[in-house]
């Protein structure tokens, strides 16, 4: 039940980004619920990969190359999901940034409700 709340609130800040990034266009809700989903996905089964064949750049970067693996990520979700378009890389790239904000804020918000502190 929890993944299924996930991907429908990931879907929310899909179709919501999409909305106000004029580089990012998706059609409709449902589009958006298959786009949540493929991301999650293609972060469990190819972004590991990635990573890993790419290590020696990321950790030159400090890290700053999983931003380029995330952007790469979105464009790989526009080129599987018609309905859903991403206008390069630029666009990709802060799409995802944003994306990851909003979820760690959520996720974090979350997890303060689930364990409130005892002060």
């Amino acid at each position: 039940m929890k993944v299924l709340i996930q991907l429908v609130v990931t879907a929310i800040f899909v179709i919501t980004l999409a909305t106000v990034l004029p580089g990012v266009n998706v059609d409709g809700f449902m589009t958006s619920l298959v786009v949540a989903a493929l991301l999650a996905l293609l972060n469990i089964f190819v972004k590991p990969i990635l990573v890993v064949f790419t290590l020696p750049v990321t950790v030159v970067t400090f890290g700053l190359f999983l931003l380029v693996i995330n952007a790469a990520i979105i464009l790989m979700c526009d080129a599987l999901v018609d309905g859903f378009s991403v206008n390069g890389f630029w666009w990709a790239l802060l799409f995802s940034v944003l994306l990851s904000f909003i979820q760690s804020v959520v996720r974090s918000g979350a997890n303060r409700m689930d364990h409130p502190s005892k002060h």
